[in-house]
C-alpha cells in the first residue's frame, strides 16, 4: 500500500490507432518528436516528470528570488552539506548544466575520462571539451539474465588497462554513475565506490560521481550488500559521497523536482574556477538559472529522497512493472533497476539487424500498440559503441497506478505477439553531433 494520497489529478487520453500512426509518422519515428497530448502513458524519462510533495509545494511559496545570496540558495547548500557532505555548491538549471560547468572546468583537448558507463549528455559534454569518454562497465553488465546484484559496477581491471594504454597523465577525471543508467539502471556497490576512489587516487585523478539517482543506489546497497542491512538510507548516501571529490546532480531525479541541478565539490580552487564558468553559462553562482522557488523545492526534495518509505516504494513500483512484464514473457533486463525497466529489443526482434535499430523499432511499436512512450538506449542513442539494444521504460515518481502498469505490460505483450510484422528503421535526417542524434533525428521504416 502506498504511503501517500493524491491531491491533484490530470486527465489523460489514449489516442486511436489511426491517430497514433499519423503522429508517429509526423514525428519521424522518433518518440522525442511526439507531443505529450499524443501519448497515453509517458515513460520517456523520469527526469523532472514526477509528482512533488506537499512540503515541496509549500517550500516554493517561500522562495527568495534575490539575484545574489538568496535564502533559497543557503537552504539548498545546507541540504547538500547534510545529505551529501559537500561544502561547495553551484546550482544549475539541470544536470547537463552541472556537467557543462564541471567538465568544462576540469577537461581539455586530449584528455580521457573512464566511467562505469557514460550517459548521453555526459558523453557529449566530454566530447565537446575535446576529451574521450571511455566506458568500463562490469563484465556482468553484458548479460541481461545475470542475477549479480551490482551489475552497474566500474570494472577496475578495465580502468587499469586504460591507464596502461593512454598513461596516467591523460586521465584527469574518473567518473562513476550511480545508479548506472546506461546499464539498465543497475546499482553500484559501496565496495566498488571505494575501489574506484582508490583507483582515482592512485593515478592522481579527481573522482566525480554522477549523483542523479543516489538515493536509489543507497537503497540497493542496503538491500543487497552485506553489512548495510541495518544502516539507514541517509547514512549510506553520505558514505557513498564521502569517497568522491565532486559530483554532478540532476535535481530532476533524486531531488524530486521538475527542474534544477547542481555541481558540488570539496576543493575550493576547483569551486572558484567552476563558479566563474557557471556565471557565464548558467547565471550568478547562487541562482544558476533557477528561480528561488525551484531551488527551495530541490532543497526539500534532497532530504525527502533519503527518508523512508519514499525510496522503498519508488524502487518497488519499478519491480512491480518488471514482474508484470516477466509474467507475460517479455524479455526484461534482470534484475530490475531503480528508476526503469529495460526491455531487450534484440530478443523481441531477433530478425532485425543492429544497423536497423531494433531498439528504436521497439519504441515505435510500444507507441503504436498502446500509446506508451519509452526511449531507446542502444545503437541509435549511442552511435559508435557496442551498447546492447535496450529500451528504457522510466517511471515518473509517484505518478502512475497499478492499472497503468498493467496497460504497459499488456502493450509490450501485444508487441511480442506481432513482433514479426516489424521490419526495422533507417535514419533519414540527423544533427551534426551524433552523440545527441536520438533527441532530434528522423527515421523511416525499412522497405521489405
Amino acid at each position: 500500500m502506498r504511503s501517500y494520497k493524491a491531491k491533484m489529478v490530470e486527465p489523460i487520453r489514449l489516442p486511436s490507432r489511426e491517430e497514433r500512426e499519423a503522429a508517429l509518422e509526423e514525428a519521424g519515428y522518433n518518440a522525442f518528436n511526439l507531443d505529450s497530448r499524443d501519448v497515453f502513458i509517458d515513460l520517456l524519462t523520469d527526469s523532472g516528470t514526477g509528482t512533488m510533495s506537499a512540503d515541496q509545494w509549500a517550500a516554493m511559496i517561500r522562495g527568495d528570488e534575490a539575484y545574489a545570496g538568496s535564502e533559497s540558495f543557503h537552504r539548498l547548500a545546507e541540504s547538500v552539506r547534510d545529505v551529501m557532505s559537500f561544502e561547495y555548491v553551484i546550482p544549475t538549471h539541470q544536470g547537463r548544466g552541472a556537467e557543462n560547468v564541471l567538465y568544462g572546468t576540469l577537461l581539455e583537448e586530449g584528455d580521457v575520462v573512464p566511467n562505469n558507463s557514460h550517459f548521453d549528455t555526459t558523453r557529449a559534454h566530454i566530447v565537446n571539451q575535446g576529451a574521450d569518454p571511455i566506458d568500463c562497465p562490469s563484465p556482468a553488465a553484458r548479460d541481461p539474465d545475470s542475477t549479480e546484484p551490482f551489475k552497474g559496477n566500474f570494472d577496475i581491471d578495465a580502468g587499469w588497462a586504460l591507464v596502461e594504454e593512454v598513461g596516467e597523465d591523460a586521465i584527469p577525471v574518473v567518473a562513476l554513475t550511480i545508479t548506472n543508467n546506461s546499464v539498465a539502471g543497475q546499482p553500484v556497490s559501496m565496495a566498488n565506490i571505494e575501489a574506484v576512489a582508490e583507483f582515482a587516487n592512485d593515478i592522481d585523478a579527481m573522482f566525480v560521481i554522477d549523483a542523479c539517482r543516489f538515493a536509489e543506489n543507497a537503497h540497493f546497497i542496503k538491500e543487497r550488500e552485506p553489512g548495510y542491512e541495518d544502516v539507514s538510507i541517509a547514512d549510506i548516501a553520505r558514505e557513498q559521497f564521502a569517497h568522491a571529490d565532486a559530483i554532478t546532480m540532476s535535481g530532476k531525479k533524486d531531488a524530486l523536482v521538475n527542474i534544477g541541478g547542481f555541481t558540488a565539490m570539496r576543493d575550493e580552487m576547483v569551486y572558484e574556477h567552476a563558479k566563474q564558468r557557471a556565471i557565464l553559462y548558467e547565471g550568478f553562482s547562487t541562482y544558476g538559472g533557477l528561480s528561488g522557488r525551484d531551488i527551495d523545492a530541490m532543497a526539500v526534495g534532497l532530504r525527502e529522497a533519503v527518508t523512508p518509505p519514499y525510496v522503498e516504494e519508488r524502487v518497488g513500483q519499478v519491480a512491480e512493472l518488471g514482474d508484470l512484464l516477466s509474467e507475460r514473457d517479455v524479455p526484461v533486463y534482470l534484475p530490475t533497476g531503480g528508476h526503469a525497466v529495460y526491455l531487450d529489443a534484440s530478443e523481441i526482434f531477433p530478425h532485425i539487424p543492429k544497423e536497423q535499430y531494433p531498439g528504436q523499432e521497439l519504441v515505435c511499436a510500444l507507441y503504436l500498440e498502446g500509446g506508451v512512450r519509452g526511449v531507446e538506449l542502444g545503437g541509435f542513442a549511442f552511435p559508435g559503441t557496442d551498447r546492447p539494444d535496450l529500451v528504457r521504460l522510466a517511471l515518473p515518481r509517484r505518478t502512475y497506478s497499478y492499472e497503468h502498469l498493467e496497460h504497459i505490460a499488456d502493450t509490450a505483450e501485444a508487441v511480442l505477439e506481432h513482433a514479426d510484422e516489424y521490419t526495422g528503421l533507417e535514419i533519414v535526417e540527423e544533427p551534426p553531433m551524433k552523440e545527441l542524434r536520438h533527441f532530434s533525428a528522423k527515421l523511416q521504416p525499412v522497405s521489405n
